[in-house]
């Protein structure tokens, strides 16, 4: 075996291992948008879950299937805080009011996850257990207005001063590649329950 022989067997074997990072490295990037783009889509879905949840209950803040049981619009809203909010509503048209309640856990709670950001968004009504699910939610805050549009400061002593409020959603993957988490915002701006205006 000559030295040209030696050579050309080094030539092959490098050429090789460069080709084979190149198909790693190939591998890699289509595991990673393939990644991506599942998570982005996972991450809009469970946000049109939770919005059209929100949406539906926040928009029924003081309904009463028969309003007599209900006269007062203005006691709707029971408590009204930055990451809370419980109100009387009708959950299933039987024309009685139910407390329903929206809340949210700490990081804490969802410490088997990779995402450190995640929590727990609670709903309740009156004593059931509370329902929730781990969709990525990463911020769940509200803002109240009163009927000139002026922000209420917390603490809102006086709940009947609420007309309006805004809604603000960040909803993340629960696991990443890379740790790179999709992330998608949603704000609801001015939603005003129709019963709240009937003052």
């Amino acid at each position: 075996m000559g030295f040209s022989t030696l050579i050309d067997i080094l030539g092959s074997v490098m050429i090789g291992g460069v080709l084979l990072l190149i198909l790693l490295r190939l591998n890699d990037s289509a595991v990673q948008n393939s990644f991506q783009y599942n998570g982005e889509m996972i991450v809009q879905r469970n946000l049109v879950e939770i919005v059209q949840l929100l949406e539906y209950d926040f928009r029924k803040i003081g309904y009463c299937k028969d309003w007599v049981n209900f006269p007062d619009p203005t006691k709707a809203i029971l408590v009204a805080d930055s990451t809370s909010i419980i109100f009387l509503t009708d959950v299933d048209s039987d024309k009685f009011m139910d407390t329903l309640s929206y809340s949210i856990g700490s990081t804490d709670e969802l410490l088997q996850t990779p995402n450190p950001n995640d929590i727990m968004l609670y709903r309740q009504v009156n004593n059931s257990p509370r329902i929730t699910s781990n969709l990525g939610v990463t911020l769940f805050r509200l803002t109240y207005f009163d009927s000139f549009g002026v922000e209420i400061p917390f603490p809102i002593t006086i709940t009947s001063k609420i007309h309006t409020m805004q809604i603000d959603l960040i909803v993340e993957d629960v696991a990443a590649y890379n740790q790179e988490y999709n992330r998608v915002f949603w704000r609801q701006i001015r939603l005003a329950a129709r019963n709240l205006n009937n003052r």
